[in-house]
């Protein structure tokens, strides 16, 4: 795992990463960022998400995938076909060398990989796995596959969204993209630092079992404590107990609004000009308010649409008023907080130019955040990383090739 690599306090660990899509190389990609030594391990055909997109002018091509490029930027690439036993052979040499493993291989699939947990175990005691699975590798599901789509209505996100909907007719929706997937990478990344962090004074790796349903489940706010309590099921039908609680049409966009305390009311009545509507019995306290919010937001409707959404913002902040931008897309990248704290970073990818890239999600202190590896053309390293560091002769590299193994 190339000694070019070592600098910084995060560079001397040396991570493998096996698997397919978002999860296992959201995962990686954190530790990548910091500076830790990755090599993504792909199949003869590659990554499926380098067929995913989005592409430059709309033309797919394998090596120009936005998602695989966001998600692999500062690892090494080499291809390797788990599948074929001279290719698991050289993935055990990989991992003797290595400190983690993160992969995302389904329980029922490991063994022909070569990745069941128990041999790694007993080859490598020192070996951190971090597996990311939909079920987890245990329970009545362990075996059953699954995509986005099954994650978000498993771990009960999709039950409720969208929020205040007064369509049951229509079936719940998932967050867009691969929130799930992602969600699962974050708890692969710093469980695993707590697992080297483990192994630094006892010497023991050990095995991570990521399971991505409770990876959602845990982040359901109150809604497990409302039923567990108070016995109350929350859904995403009805509407909101509180009001004023909703997103609202500006000049040039949208913003949404939550004023559920008197004085926040108060104030934006006064914002308002104080209408005569505003003091009717519809709208005495905030339940009511919220009993009423349909009135309340067609009453609102003419007003809002006076302003921008910038200006709206602005003025209702300097008066203490809980407004916000929804933000588009477009409006995010221009956004000034996030142009301050350098969140877009402008990065060369090897055949597409200057492209912008989502930077680090965080601020840190001693380590320093920073893309300095292209994500990797297919198989890119594949002859540095057998070749030059585990020692394989050209004659046996070509013959690998010959093979399409590598």
């Amino acid at each position: 795992m190339g000694a070019q690599d070592t600098e910084g306090p995060f560079g001397r660990i040396k991570v493998v990463e096996c698997g397919w899509g978002v999860s296992a190389a959201y995962g990686a990609k954190l530790l990548a960022d910091l500076g830790v030594n990755v090599i993504k391990l792909e199949p003869p055909g590659g990554d499926p998400a380098r067929q995913w997109g989005p592409f430059p002018d709309g033309v797919p091509n394998p090596e120009k995938s936005g998602l695989f490029v966001y998600l692999n930027t500062n690892k090494r690439g080499v291809v390797l076909d788990l599948k074929r036993s001279e290719g698991r052979k050289l993935l055990g040499r990989l991992l003797e060398r290595a400190d983690i493993l993160i992969h995302n291989i389904l329980p029922p699939d490991r063994e022909q990989y070569g990745l069941l947990t128990s041999t790694f175990k007993a080859a490598y005691p020192q070996l951190i796995v971090v597996s990311i699975s939909m079920f987890g590798d245990s329970g009545p599901r362990a075996h059953w596959r699954g995509s986005e789509l099954i994650a978000s209505n498993a771990g009960g996100w999709a039950f409720l969204s969208p929020g205040a909907s007064s369509h049951p007719e229509l079936a719940p929706l998932k967050a867009f993209g691969h929130q799930c997937d992602f969600q699962a990478g974050v708890h692969a990344a710093f469980l695993a630092l707590a697992a080297y962090h483990y192994r630094a004074s006892t010497g023991k790796g050990q095995h991570i079992d990521v399971s991505e349903q409770e990876c959602i489940a845990a982040m359901l706010e109150m809604n497990l404590m409302h039923y567990s309590y108070g016995g109350r099921e929350t859904s995403r039908l009805g509407q909101r107990a509180l009001g004023p609680w909703f997103i609202g049409d500006c000049a040039d966009g949208r913003i949404f609004l939550v004023c559920i305390e008197e004085d926040q009311w108060q104030r934006l009545v006064e914002f308002m000009g104080n209408p005569e509507w505003a003091h009717e019995p519809l709208f005495r306290d905030r339940v009511v308010r919220g009993q009423n919010l349909d009135a309340l937001k067609a009453l609102m409707t003419d007003w809002l649409a006076q302003w921008k959404v910038m200006d709206l913002y602005k003025e209702a902040q300097r008066r203490r008023i809980p407004v916000a931008p929804v933000h588009a897309m477009s409006r995010l990248l221009e956004n000034e907080q996030l142009r301050e704290r350098g969140y877009f970073v402008e990065f060369h990818q090897s055949g597409m130019n200057q492209i912008k890239l989502p930077g680090p999600p965080s601020q840190y202190g001693c380590a320093a955040w920073a893309l300095k590896r292209p994500a990797p053309h297919l198989g890119e390293h594949t002859e540095e990383v057998l070749c030059r560091e585990l020692g394989l002769s050209t004659t046996q590299f070509d013959a690998l090739r010959k093979a399409g193994i590598v």
